[in-house]
């Protein structure tokens, strides 16, 4: 999403803790229900409802025979219950059937809505879908499973949005820009290399990042011919897929069933699947769901009333509140059991508090093992949430199985997201070699990294190197190849994308969880725009021509993963084993370079030297004499060596990794 970091430091003028008059002080005595039958339950002794509103005067429930464009069958009277919430009840099971409730407060009825928890919904969210989720399940649902990962710094994260993916003409792909492009086998660009899911699968990642795919606001799904575009962070219905990406948003049963074979089809390859989800804020303000069923509640406010915007969007949710809590726990809970999502990536996570997301972990983890979670570890603004409770990326350590992106060793190597022209590491800036050094160590204590020297972090807040996620590029900002055109204007092409293989082997080889952006492995761009988030596909969607065009470039992606997935050294899983097994060398501005030595973390190599020059001339270097395989050289790369070297003095090429190995 797009965002400013807000530092840690920020003054805080509306802390709920110490504003004598808060707005939202009545919400912290509500009664709160955590029972598992929010809102609709369809079994043997029919269909009932119940929805938590514990202000309203009176409930009504509406029962449509349509998703939308038809008059309501029944109206109910909903019955005031226990713990704030109101029940009613139908005999039968009223599958195809629609719902929606009104609330009236203060006097006056608002309007329809399809409540919190819908879970399946007809066109544009607007009426909710009592649909039978059994007849949704692929064949082998039942035993489908992600792939079995220890710790999340095996993982390879690859971040891709459905549309960017498979929309372009050259992708080959049948369902363009919808969940089942997953799920076509045998894509082939015109020139008859892999595109879609093969692609995935031979480059190697283990995981997709995939951007929302809940039902968002921006997109009219009865108008799909409109080609809108949108990135997603505009939450409507938090439980129920996007219709806009299934192939027919009418039928409610589409949507879910599509998503299940998407995610399935990934699993049969050895890929999971990891969800970007937006609790932090609404598309809406007094019309969202939210404020529909429990005006107020699930939002901070300002003195004034007004809400408080830490996302830059208008709002913010308020996790520290239980029912909102509850909320975001059972609803991730939902999405891992139901459609088997094998990792959570919490958009401004700092907008949230530390408590909700060691709870958000705990659940998961009793699910399954091997989910992950991460986030964003700032906010776009001020929040009333105290800074101690927020979970920022200096609060991390408090949030032992959650992990944040390191915008340490991501503005260090390309420069700062911020200033389109400015250089990096990898492109010729030099003083940034501490800072690289941070992002190398995967934020964590280190005897030999200064970090009264880091340009974005002053001391070391990850407890262990798992709590880390590496990156150059991503969604947000100038992707990789748009900040190198911009950084590096009279650069050749050649230049450019030798400077981009040096970015991303500082991230494949730094400790931590990398994380790529899509289509980079190929150089594509986005035109330059940095904030494409409803920019039209010429600008998002993935020209699949490229993966011939720039073919060296994509097997250097391709040996880079196979190096890091097939050398432990790279993902050792605590602050003690980095402290003890990683040991950098004094060098000159420009340079940085270290050993992985003893095996580390159980590898086959004795030790394994890592050398990165980003200036634009050539170094030379001392190595002690031994039988090295020479891994990575001059902007080449080849996991299982390009040849051997005796060590010595060794020249290391411009803007290039030089990556040795040796076994005694």
């Amino acid at each position: 999403m797009k965002i400013l970091p807000v530092l840690a430091s920020i003054a805080l003028c509306c802390s709920m803790e110490t504003v004598a008059e808060n707005p939202d002080s009545k919400y912290q005595n509500f009664p709160t229900y955590a029972g598992d039958d929010l809102e609709l339950t369809v079994g043997a002794d029919g269909t009932r409802w119940r929805l938590w509103s514990p202000e309203a005067e009176e409930v009504e429930l509406l029962i449509y025979p349509t998703g939308r464009n038809s008059k309501a069958e029944q109206t109910l009277k909903m019955t005031k219950a226990d713990q704030g919430t109101w029940t009613a009840s139908l005999p039968g099971k009223l599958y195809g059937k629609y719902y929606t409730f009104r609330i009236k407060h203060n006097g006056k009825w608002l309007k329809e809505t399809p409540g919190v928890w819908a879970k399946a919904v007809g066109v544009n969210g607007e009426r909710a879908a009592i649909i039978d989720f059994g007849l949704t399940d692929p064949e082998g649902w039942n035993s489908d499973k992600g792939p079995a990962l220890k710790h999340i710094n095996d993982a390879v994260i690859y971040e891709m949005h459905h549309r960017d993916f498979s929309e372009h003409p050259s992708s080959g792909v049948a369902n363009k820009g919808k969940f089942l492009a997953l799920t076509e086998t045998g894509t082939t660009n015109p020139e008859g290399e892999a595109t879609g899911i093969d692609h995935l699968k031979d480059l190697g990642v283990t995981h997709v990042h995939i951007l929302p795919s809940y039902d968002y606001n921006s997109v009219d799904e009865a108008n799909l011919q409109l080609n809108q575009y949108n990135w997603g962070y505009d939450p409507l219905n938090y439980n129920s897929p996007e219709g806009s990406y299934s192939t027919n948003p009418s039928d409610p049963s589409a949507r879910v069933r599509e998503m299940k074979e998407m995610v399935k089809s990934l699993h049969d390859n050895g890929i999971g699947v990891i969800m970007d989800v937006v609790y932090n804020h609404t598309a809406d303000n007094d019309d969202s769901n939210f404020s529909l069923t429990a005006p107020g509640y699930y939002y901070r406010h300002r003195p004034d009333g007004s809400y408080s915007d830490a996302s830059g969007c208008g709002n913010e949710t308020a996790s520290d509140r239980q029912q909102m809590r509850d909320f975001i726990v059972n609803s991730v809970k939902y999405w891992a059991k139901e459609y088997h999502i094998d990792g959570f990536r919490f958009d401004l996570m700092a907008i949230h508090d530390i408590e909700t997301m060691n709870q958000v972990a705990a659940a998961l983890k009793e699910i399954n093992p091997d989910i992950f979670i991460y986030g964003e570890g700032w906010t776009a603004g001020d929040s009333p949430l105290p800074v101690e409770k927020r979970a920022l990326k200096e609060n991390v350590s408090k949030m032992p199985q959650v992990a944040v992106f390191s915008d340490d060793i991501r503005d260090a190597v390309k420069g700062h997201y911020s200033d389109a022209s400015d250089r990096g590491f990898a492109t010729g800036k030099p003083g940034l070699e501490e800072t690289v050094k941070i992002g190398i160590v995967g934020s964590t204590a280190h005897p030999q990294v200064d970090y009264s020297k880091g340009n974005n972090s002053k001391f070391a807040y990850a407890n262990a190197p798992t709590q880390i996620i590496n990156y150059v590029s991503c969604h947000d900002d100038l992707m990789l190849t748009d900040k190198l055109r911009k950084s590096m204007p009279d650069a050749t092409e050649a230049e450019r994308q030798r400077a981009a293989r040096l970015a991303q082997t500082i991230v494949f080889t730094s400790q931590g969880t990398p994380f790529m952006f899509t289509g980079e492995e190929i150089f594509r761009d986005k035109k330059g725009v940095h904030n494409s988030y409803k920019s039209p596909d010429s600008i998002n969607a993935i020209d699949w021509n490229l993966r011939h065009a720039n073919a060296s470039q994509y097997e250097y992606y391709k040996e880079l993963i196979k190096l890091r997935k097939e050398h432990p050294a790279f993902r050792m899983t605590t602050a003690e084993d980095v402290a003890k097994h990683l040991k950098f060398d004094k060098t000159e501005p420009g340079l940085v370079s270290y050993s992985l030595v003893d095996h580390a973390n159980g590898d086959n190599y004795k030790e394994i030297k890592v050398i990165f020059n980003g200036s634009d001339e050539s170094r030379t270097v001392k190595v002690s004499k031994a039988d090295w395989t020479v891994i990575a050289e001059d902007g080449n790369i080849k996991a299982d060596g390009l040849g051997s070297s005796r060590g010595g003095k060794l020249t290391v090429a411009p803007r290039s990794a030089l990556i040795l190995g040796r076994v005694k």
